[in-house]
């Protein structure tokens, strides 16, 4: 996404400002989709995205992003900034609090590596996991600090049950490595864990790679308990993308067994992305979802990203 810059350092000589930025960017879709329900329809959809930072005289940096398309749902609820996210950080260590990902999600790579559509079929599919996992079950407060060094990230994330901070808390751990192997060549590794206080708990794995060739793949597996009288879910998927000059084609496959710890909830499905990069922010985007037990989804369309 482009950015508008609005200010590259303090606009006034006050001691103690070393330099703050605010800019500004946007995206917008145009296009028609099937939801497998509804006849054709037009798509249309616009995106603001405003983000500050600022750097300390001691070398702390810190910031916020507002997403409006998100945060004009709840008006700034500040037990509920969905949309909003602030962070902090020094070296390799960073706090990061609002709408941002929990440790699981953080280290956990998806299988959705390449590639995206105006209606998100890629990712929208019955089989699909988004490694959120247990991330907006309470209150959607997080806060995640993270360390990262010599390829290693560390990470640690608690979440409010409720809005008053009260119950069923949601605490996430994760590690991620990623390496040069060699021949452009690059490998990550994701481990999470995630539970809460009411007895549900996730555990998930990745592997990933990124190939000088335009190729990258990647694979899954995870296993969410449920709470008393539930089935654990597990699920697995696996997923590939590649780029050859301006065009990306993305692909993946998911399968659940008791999806959402219902137990006989045995669902798969896939999804595809085709995008087309005509330059300046504009692609062409076509997205398809088969879905386990329900019609097939699809989009075409254009992106803009300004």
């Amino acid at each position: 996404m482009k950015k508008i810059l609005f200010a590259t350092t303090a606009l006034v000589a006050t001691a103690g400002i070393a330099a703050a930025e605010v800019s500004l960017g946007g995206g917008a879709e145009i296009g028609i989709f099937y939801d497998g329900t509804d006849p054709d329809q037009f798509h249309t959809d616009v995106d603001v995205d405003f983000d500050m930072s600022g750097e300390a005289d001691n070398g702390l940096t810190f910031g916020a992003s507002v997403d409006l398309d998100e945060a004009r749902n709840t008006g700034f609820d500040p037990s509920d900034d969905e949309g909003v996210s602030y962070f902090i950080a020094y070296g390799g260590a960073r706090l990061a609090m609002g709408d941002t990902d929990g440790a699981l999600d953080l280290v956990i790579e998806d299988v959705a590596l390449g590639g995206g559509s105006i209606q998100d079929n890629e990712t929208a599919h019955t089989g699909f996991n988004s490694d959120a996992f247990l991330d907006g079950t309470g209150d959607g407060q997080i806060a995640t600090f993270s360390y990262s060094m010599n390829g290693f990230t560390g990470a640690f994330s608690v979440e409010q049950g409720t809005q008053n901070g009260g119950g069923d808390e949601i605490i996430a751990f994760g590690v991620r490595y990623e390496t040069e192997v060699g021949h452009g060549t690059t490998l990550g590794f994701g481990l999470g864990i995630q539970s809460q206080d009411n007895g549900r708990e996730a555990i998930a794995v990745s592997v990933d790679g990124a190939f000088d060739n335009g190729l990258r793949a990647g694979i899954q597996f995870s296993e969410t308990s449920g709470a008393a009288g539930e089935a654990d879910e597990t699920h697995y998927g696996i997923g590939m993308a590649y780029t050859v000059n301006a065009l990306t084609i993305g692909m993946n496959y998911g399968s659940f067994e008791n999806k959402g710890n219902t137990a006989g909830n045995d669902v798969d499905g896939f999804g595809l992305a085709v995008v087309y990069d005509f330059g300046g922010g504009l692609e062409a985007q076509f997205g398809y979802a088969s879905n386990d037990g329900s019609n097939d989804t699809y989009s075409l369309g254009l992106a803009m990203s300004f």
